[in-house]
């Protein structure tokens, strides 16, 4: 069984697409956000979370993690983060680009030394953000060389994948080598009971030795209460427990899977989320709500950041 970990996208800038992210935030100024990401980093230390999951476009998303790491001295704690992403808006909830792609050698160079001087030694292993198959990263050899030079100097890499081809970007990438070994240690893609069509290539990359990740879990809130999803709310319903905990659920009972990241925002959020450790899924016909891929992407396009 998979594990629960938490991804900080939601809690490192005022802006993200998630569901009416705008309403956990009674205040967006760095201090309050700051605490906030305390709080809710207490909550999942307390509740046995110990992967931690940031990227260079979550706004302060890195700095709050190491100021708690250093603050706490937690033993045990995994931590990835990702390159690739540029934070543009300044720390605006409605700008009118949050964050800019570039998958380029020289942007990998710059963001890797601001990750360094944040993170250091903690960083657990450097993630490509957001693989898009006919985006060329995974093409591109200067990239792959410098990404080879981590890994041998320490780092383990890995890469997050997105879009309704992420099983093609998979394969793809079990099959890089660089110096007569995979290049790739680890993958996140996005897998929830909505999309869940990652999975037999998650399967595979399981199988040749990579460790996964699933985000975006809660389909960015669709899977809460946030998101009005009938079918799935009565399924919820009739099991007695929150729509948040069963989705977590299906995804750990997953064994294609490793970690599943929380993107909880709040404390009770978060210790909703917690409840899908004890949550059976047994008899649960989740299958028969997943949507093809290019529905589910097409959809996912149209969340609006707040």
């Amino acid at each position: 069984m998979a594990v629960l970990g938490l991804g900080l996208a939601a809690l490192g800038r005022p802006g993200y697409m998630t569901l009416e992210h705008a309403r956990d935030f009674p205040s967006t100024t760095l201090e309050a956000m700051r605490a906030q990401a305390f709080e809710v980093l207490d909550t999942a230390w307390a509740g046995g979370v110990r992967h931690f999951d940031a990227a260079r476009s979550y706004g302060r998303a890195e700095t709050f993690l190491r100021d708690w790491l250093e603050l706490r001295q937690p033993t045990g704690a995994f931590v990835s983060s990702k390159w690739g992403y540029r934070y543009t808006a300044d720390w605006q909830a409605t700008a009118a680009v949050h964050e800019v792609k570039d998958h380029s050698v020289a942007h990998l160079e710059a963001q890797w030394a601001e990750s360094q001087a944040v993170l250091g030694a903690r960083l657990g292993v450097y993630q490509v953000h957001s693989v898009t198959l006919g985006g060329g990263v995974l093409a591109d050899a200067a990239v792959l060389d410098r990404l080879a030079r981590l890994r041998d100097e320490g780092t383990p890499v890995g890469l997050s994948v997105t879009g309704a081809r992420q099983p093609e970007i998979i394969d793809t990438a079990i099959a890089i080598q660089r110096g007569g070994r995979r290049l790739f240690d680890w993958v996140q893609a996005t897998w929830n009971v909505l999309e869940p069509s990652a999975g037999p290539a998650l399967a595979r990359a399981k199988a040749a030795g990579l460790h996964t990740i699933a985000k975006e879990g809660l389909s960015n809130g669709r899977l809460s209460m946030r998101g009005a999803l009938t079918p799935w709310l009565d399924l919820a319903q009739s099991r007695a427990v929150s729509p948040d905990a069963l989705a977590l659920a299906v995804a750990l009972a997953q064994p294609c899977l490793d970690v599943v990241l929380s993107g909880a925002a709040t404390r009770a959020q978060l210790e909703s989320n917690l409840r899908a450790n004890h949550t059976s899924i047994e008899g649960l016909a989740w299958q028969a709500l997943a949507v093809p891929p290019q529905t589910y992407w097409a959809e996912r396009s149209k969340l609006r950041w707040t």
